[in-house]
């Protein structure tokens, strides 16, 4: 092993006296952060201050942003107090989607006893934190902030300011110095929901040094899938530090929607009761057509371009125009969601070149029979747009953003369509393209559902035998968008299959859960139950 790998004496532990008296494992070797990358980040710690500068300089909290990433002011630590007194826990998440795929797994810690200190990475990623943990935050139970620079200096300030028992990483964002130093503390740093994709793994093994030095560093690696759990091994994580858990983006935390709150007369969703539950004896049919009774659409095929990108728009405006030629589908309704509020306008003019008839969410433009696209540009409402839509099309997924987490959709059993670029949720889409809820071009593992609910490829009445070009790629998504809208029977077993199969998935939270847990308490071995001061 390198000489930059060498343990360091673990002995030197931390200083701050909520540690005295634990029974941490103190034979844990400490791994070094090779000295090239200490130097590289020393020279860079400036310019990125320039980068935010640059960035976020306009924005009212900038100077938030600022003091929190070089270490000059925090919020308080949450309140351990009552019940809640199991310690904090820290939990970084990138950006909104980490933070959206964490989301649950943070309620549980919450539920649990534990206090949460939140840190994000992008301002996107910030201020979903403060909304979707708002409540939390109000009540001292979470603390939330910029993530701090991978220096060591600001890191001991941040965490002496935090103190926290454990350290939370969401699938791979992770930074050698705060690794470094949270060993040096005896704080188990864990990966949860970890996933290396081979492209990833690429650029980790060009820095093969500081890529060892945090594999060694983390307690605990919560991978995924089997592959990523190989990829990990191989950048120097040993076997035993590595779990196989499946992924947490299957465990639904956004608000199901009451039909009930729905003002038929101006089409609008109150949003404090967004949050409440449909009954449970109403299943996801029951709620489509609830809702498309509320919109005056039930005798309209719909499908929803969801989450997209600049480009997106335009395929799915060409294959609307298609499939409006189809006699059979001419009062089919589009809605498009765009992904970023910014663009709202742009793809309104976007839709307005077409020459289709549009009307807008924002504007509280009904829909009537001669709609032919609406655009969803509002926030907080994408459950009302996937449990209404017959077919769903998540996007970044024609574009390489990596695509949007499709289980929404298949949550409310909706079938759902995407392009090729699914690598950041790719075993998700897998296992529901096993099962025939989910249609990709040329995935291999494809068994489109039959009216009789069964699985089958030999009876699939679509070519899947095209080339793997863009153009064939969105030749294919047309066929197979075309087959659901014109037989929608066939489209509900389809969203039924993801229905079914997302259900059964929601056990990978109780696994990470545990999995955390057991980390915890073999560093904090007594009774958890106790104030960790």
């Amino acid at each position: 092993m390198p000489s930059s790998h060498t343990p360091s004496d673990t002995s030197s532990h931390s200083t701050d006296t909520r540690l005295s008296g634990h029974n941490l494992l103190t034979d844990r070797a400490v791994y070094q952060t090779p000295f090239y990358y200490q130097f590289l980040i020393g020279v860079l710690k400036p310019l990125y201050r320039l980068q935010v500068w640059r960035r976020s300089h306009k924005r009212d909290n900038y100077q938030q942003e600022v003091a929190q990433r070089f270490g000059k002011q925090y919020p308080p630590r949450p309140a351990i107090t009552g019940h809640s007194n199991k310690g904090v826990i820290w939990c970084h998440a990138v950006s909104l989607g980490e933070t959206n795929t964490v989301a649950p797994l943070l309620d549980a810690l919450l539920a649990s006893g534990y206090q949460i200190w939140l840190t994000n990475t992008t301002q996107t990623g910030f201020a979903r934190g403060a909304s979707r943990f708002a409540d939390a935050i109000a009540q001292n139970r979470m603390s939330h902030s910029y993530v701090p620079v991978d220096t060591p200096a600001v890191i001991e300030t941040f965490l002496t300011h935090v103190q926290p028992i454990a350290a939370l990483f969401v699938e791979t964002e992770l930074w050698a110095n705060i690794l470094t130093k949270l060993a040096e503390h005896q704080i188990p740093s864990i990966l949860v929901n970890g996933r290396l994709s081979a492209s990833s793994f690429k650029s980790y093994q060009k820095i093969g040094a500081v890529s060892t030095s945090m594999m060694k560093n983390l307690a605990l690696i919560i991978a995924q899938d089997s592959d990523s759990a190989k990829r990990f091994r191989q950048l120097g994580a040993d076997s035993a530090q590595i779990r196989v858990a499946g992924s947490l983006k299957w465990v639904i935390n956004t608000p199901k929607i009451d039909v009930e709150a729905i003002d038929s007369d101006n089409l609008a969703v109150d949003a404090k009761d967004a949050s409440v539950q449909m009954p449970s004896k109403k299943n996801a049919l029951a709620k489509k057509n609830e809702l498309a009774k509320a919109f005056a659409i039930t005798d309209r095929p719909v499908w929803v371009a969801a989450s997209t990108h600049n480009g997106e728009e335009e395929t799915a405006l060409s294959l609307h125009q298609q499939i409006l030629s189809q006699s059979s589908l001419s009062n089919t309704l589009l809605i498009i969601v765009p992904r970023h509020p910014e663009r709202f306008d742009e793809v309104a003019a976007l839709i307005e070149k077409t020459g289709l008839t549009m009307a807008r969410r924002s504007l509280d433009e009904a829909i009537n029979a001669d709609t032919q696209v609406y655009l969803a540009d509002s926030m907080g409402e994408m459950m009302t747009w996937y449990t209404l839509a017959n077919v769903a099309l998540v996007g970044g997924s024609l574009v390489d953003i990596g695509g949007h987490n499709p289980v929404e959709p298949a949550s409310v059993a909706t079938p759902i369509i995407m392009g090729r670029y699914t690598q950041s949720c790719q075993s998700v889409v897998d296992k529901l393209v096993e099962v025939g809820a989910l249609y990709q071009p040329n995935n291999e593992f494809y068994r489109p559902m039959t009216i009789d609910g069964s699985n089958e490829r030999a009876k699939s009445t679509v070519n899947h035998q095209y080339g793997t070009d863009s153009a064939d790629d969105i030749a294919l998504i047309y066929q197979q968008l075309e087959a659901w809208l014109s037989d929608l029977p066939l489209a509900t077993h389809s969203g039924q299959a993801g229905e079914t199969i997302t259900v059964q998935q929601q056990a990978v939270l109780t696994r990470q859960l545990a999995m955390i847990e057991d980390v915890i308490e073999q560093y904090f071995p007594q009774n958890l139950g106790q104030e960790i001061l």
